[in-house]
């Protein structure tokens, strides 16, 4: 290999890392900016191309939707990772990196064999994050029967800590209202979306009730909470066990102490599966399983990880 391919290596592995950091939002690489970086690369193999090649009039990556699941098992990710990609934002990445990439003219001088070696070797960097994404195991419970509701909660919010990033706390919070309130619509969005961005007052607003959930409480959503109160709703803040004092100190601190119901995750799931498994004349466990699918459907509707998914037995 000539000092120049080596050069046009070496940069091509710098843009493609450049590009992935570009693209990593709230610490994440999505699923549909891996998923178009491969099939942005795939039609770089071969050869040149012009945007109205590799472009559709609607601003997609052509072969990112029809055609993604066979693009993604020519390299060894199993069509299971993503079956399309449907993120506004993905379409935008893959732009970006067909111009990182000159749209394949800064691989001119290099000859193909070398250029499609590269290519590979390009994708294949790729394919091995989604290939890691694919063998994250779910979170699998073997919980004790004869513990208390409250302690399977928190034994859930345990294992979840430091991979949930306040992702399991929402969606089991959502799935609980679901569960509570079949006959109520109960929005559903990624953990992450703002609240500014959805036009929400809140995660959850049921009725005059405003929900906010959180892993880590800080004055951010006491503010929240407050803003909540001048619009005449009431706020409730649910967060794990051992946050829960520091989110009275802070609401006491913000003046709005007492007209903030601030209650553990794990109190307000187990108080309702009792009540429910009561109202329903079944048992405890059964109630938390029925909570737990509604949990995964959720996750899996809006997310993009679904490592978080729970398995309890």
């Amino acid at each position: 290999m000539s000092a120049t391919q080596e050069q046009i290596r070496q940069r091509s592995f710098d843009i493609l890392q450049d590009w992935l950091e570009s693209c990593t939002r709230r610490g994440r690489i999505a699923r549909n900016t891996i998923a178009v970086g491969i099939v942005v690369l795939d039609h770089l193999r071969q050869g040149p191309v012009s945007r109205e090649e590799v472009i559709s009039g609607g601003g997609e990556v052509r072969g990112s939707r029809a055609g993604l699941g066979d693009t993604l098992e020519k390299y060894g990710v199993n069509q299971k990772y993503l079956k399309e990609v449907t993120t506004r934002q993905a379409p935008q990445d893959g732009q970006r990196l067909f111009d990182d990439f000159e749209w394949g003219e800064f691989f001119a001088e290099i000859p193909p064999d070398e250029r499609d070696e590269l290519l590979k070797d390009l994708i294949d960097k790729l394919a091995k994050k989604a290939i890691v994404w694919l063998q994250k195991q779910n979170l699998k419970l073997a919980l004790d029967r004869n513990h208390s509701p409250s302690a399977w909660i928190h034994i859930i919010l345990e294992r979840a800590k430091g991979r949930s990033g306040g992702v399991v706390e929402q969606h089991l919070v959502g799935a609980k209202l679901e569960k509570r309130f079949s006959d109520i619509p109960i929005p559903n969005y990624p953990a992450h979306a703002a609240d500014v961005q959805t036009e929400r007052p809140g995660d959850f607003a049921v009725k005059n009730t405003v929900y906010h959930v959180t892993s880590t409480p800080g004055r951010n959503v006491i503010q929240k909470c407050a803003a909540n109160i001048k619009q005449g709703q009431h706020p409730i803040l649910l967060t794990p066990q051992e946050e829960e004092y520091k989110a009275l100190a802070l609401a006491e601190d913000e003046g709005v102490g007492s007209q903030i119901s601030i209650i553990s995750i794990e109190d307000f799931l187990a108080l309702n599966i009792i009540e429910l498994s009561t109202g329903e004349g079944v048992d405890f466990f059964q109630v938390l399983q029925e909570i737990v699918t509604i949990y995964n459907k959720r996750l899996e509707e809006v997310e993009t990880d679904l490592s978080l998914q729970i398995d309890v037995k």
